[in-house]
């Protein structure tokens, strides 16, 4: 079954029923702001060669989150974001919202603008909650 692309709104009225929402970016992009409450694992890091697949993004999903958990997953745009739930998918996770728009905005498959998250006026935060950053839960 294909995962469900949401807007950010729906995607919001989600996290507010008891969704946990996973932000899929770089731990540079989550910090400059992020949807408030999110989880930080990236899906892909920055390397030496640019951007490269984290590895253990799969891994460090299942270790913080159980098959059954309903995940809203977020990245920049929307693309990310796709990727990290194909791959979610594959592993066994089923209750997955991919975030159109992401948090900055994307395009919808027309070509016209999606908005993103923040552009949504929803709720963001540069303060992070240490538990839920990457440099906790890669390890």
């Amino acid at each position: 079954m294909p995962t469900r692309r949401l807007d950010p709104q729906a995607s919001h009225t989600l996290v507010t029923q008891g969704w946990t929402y996973l932000d899929v970016r770089t731990v540079e992009e989550y910090a400059a702001g992020h949807p408030s409450g999110a989880w930080n694992i990236p899906v892909m890091l920055r390397g030496g060669m640019g951007m490269e697949p984290n590895p253990t993004f799969v891994a460090a999903v299942q270790r913080h989150f159980a098959p059954g958990t309903k995940l809203v997953v977020g990245c920049a745009s929307g693309r990310r974001s796709t990727r990290a739930c194909e791959l979610l998918t594959a592993a066994g996770y089923s209750e997955l919202v991919d975030v159109a728009g992401g948090f900055a905005g994307g395009q919808q498959a027309d070509g016209s603008p999606q908005p993103g998250w923040q552009e949504c006026g929803l709720p963001c935060s540069t303060k992070a909650e240490p538990e839920r950053t990457w440099d906790r839960l890669k390890s």
